[in-house]
């Protein structure tokens, strides 16, 4: 049987280069958090790590909260759910994983704490345990996947997809180049007019939306929009003028960043936005539109008779709705069109989803499965998560943590060095040897991830981090 033994939290207080506005928030310092959790498996004991930022006002976006209290929060449910996580005992990895889904799930219904915060949690004890199997199995997480290594059960969590197995629809071999889609968040500078007196940053990364496509060749965009449809137009228009230098094309998304509470609001707001001559340049390269609705209606039946009287609209996804493991199901009906995968929403639940659009795409009916970042930051966040990416054949990534860190220069030398030695492929010195992470044409190159357990080989050394002992 499967038990958790141990669990250690290492935290690092982290600066941002650069202020990130990505909705009612502005990120300026950020803790992150390293789990390090030892598990018994049934060939002996095991270690994993799961790691992230925590990030105020995105798993529950209520402007009253005070940000300290959000961080005490977050680290909350993230020790709730490894403590509960201490009392159960399962065969399989994935019977594991829901035993805890469900415990945390009764304690957040008891205690009022929202599905998408109380989960962040759960995907702490998940992602470490996924990279304990891995590594007590020598293997890597697209392997293990397709190998029923986790005992996932595809119909537990959707009766239709019985007798599908992750084989199936998941891909043989994952891709080993990934699309990073740049963020542009909604104070972020686009030209170098835009930089106010005093503010040049001169680290030697690129600081505009102009200098980001020339420094890393970038093709791939998330622009953020706030609703304030003079603004947001103004700027996309100076967006477009910047895309248009983009050779071979650029491809972009639109995130709404739940800006709106009316669910007729936004089709008028984006038809505002299709009537701009200004803006016509844009639309032929949309991907598709994230979660422009507040989640407090963006799963109202009023979404499906908007979408049976809009027939024309643009591909749209839920990203902050996607909180429980039937809300995708529920969005596909009401006419959404996909969902995003970040490691801290849960990757046995985006298998799911990859199998529910698998299906959905073999009957010639739209299905999105992006890949959307939530700051994900350092040496050990953003390679289990583009590892989970590539596991689910998903190719156009946001990536917008490392644009607002210096690289990984606020991290321990030792980790600094684990990356550099085992990621050649991703990490690329800057002039102080300092890793950051290395864009060619706007790719990533993931194929040192996809070869390591979940990501992440060898043997990270946390010792330099402040830890709490929570099992």
């Amino acid at each position: 049987m499967i038990r958790l033994v141990a669990a250690v939290l290492h935290r690092l207080e982290l600066r941002a280069r650069m202020p990130f506005r990505y909705g009612i928030a502005t990120m300026t310092d950020v803790p992150q958090v390293i789990a390090r959790l030892t598990f018994e498996l049934p060939g002996g004991r095991e270690w994993g790590l799961a790691a992230d930022l925590l990030p105020p006002k995105w798993f529950t976006k209520d402007p009253r909260q005070p940000l300290d209290e959000e961080v005490a929060a977050m680290l909350g449910v993230i020790r709730g759910a490894i403590r509960r996580a201490a009392d159960v005992r399962a065969a399989t990895p994935f019977a594991f994983w829901r035993e805890v889904h469900a415990a945390q799930g009764a304690w957040a219904e008891e205690a009022g704490c929202p599905p998408l915060l109380a989960h962040f949690g759960t995907s702490f004890v998940e992602r470490a345990l996924l990279h304990a199997v891995c590594r007590a199995n020598r293997t890597n997480l697209s392997a293990a996947l397709r190998g029923d290594l986790f005992g996932l059960d595809l119909a537990a969590l959707d009766p239709e997809l019985a007798g599908l197995r992750p084989a199936d629809f998941l891909p043989a071999r994952p891709p080993d180049r990934i699309h990073s889609r740049h963020t542009v968040g909604l104070a972020d500078p686009i030209t170098a007019a835009d930089v106010p007196p005093g503010e040049r940053l001169t680290d030697g990364l690129p600081q505009t939306l102009e200098e980001v496509v020339a420094f890393y060749g970038q093709r791939h965009f998330k622009l953020k929009v706030n609703g304030d449809a003079a603004r947001d137009r103004e700027r996309l228009a100076r967006m477009a003028r910047v895309l248009a230098t983009v050779p071979g094309g650029a491809a972009f998304s639109l995130d709404g960043n739940e800006s709106f509470r009316e669910v007729a609001a936004f089709r008028d707001y984006f038809g505002e936005l299709r009537a701009d001559p200004a803006l016509a340049p844009l639309w032929p390269q949309l991907l598709y539109v994230e979660q422009p609705w507040h989640r407090d209606v963006a799963l109202s039946p009023a979404l499906g008779a908007l979408a049976r009287d809009w027939p024309e609209r643009p591909p749209i996804i839920i990203d902050e709705s996607d909180a429980g493991l039937d809300d995708l199901r529920v969005a596909l009906r009401l006419g959404y069109a996909g969902t995003s995968h970040k490691n801290c929403k849960g990757v046995f639940k985006s298998v799911v989803h990859a199998g529910r659009l698998a299906r959905r795409r073999a009957a010639g009916l739209p299905a999105v499965h992006s890949g959307e970042d939530l700051g994900s930051v350092g040496p050990i966040s953003p390679l289990q998560d583009l590892a989970a990416q590539a596991a689910l054949g998903i190719t156009s990534v946001e990536r917008n943590g490392h644009h607002y860190f210096t690289g990984l220069r606020q991290f321990p030398a030792a980790l600094q060095e684990h990356a550099r030695r085992h990621h050649p492929d991703l990490y690329v010195p800057m002039a102080d040897g300092v890793p950051r992470l290395d864009l060619r044409g706007g790719e990533l190159r993931v194929g040192s991830l996809n070869a390591a357990p979940c990501g992440v080989p060898g043997e990270p050394d946390l010792t330099a981090i402040p830890a709490e002992t929570v099992v």
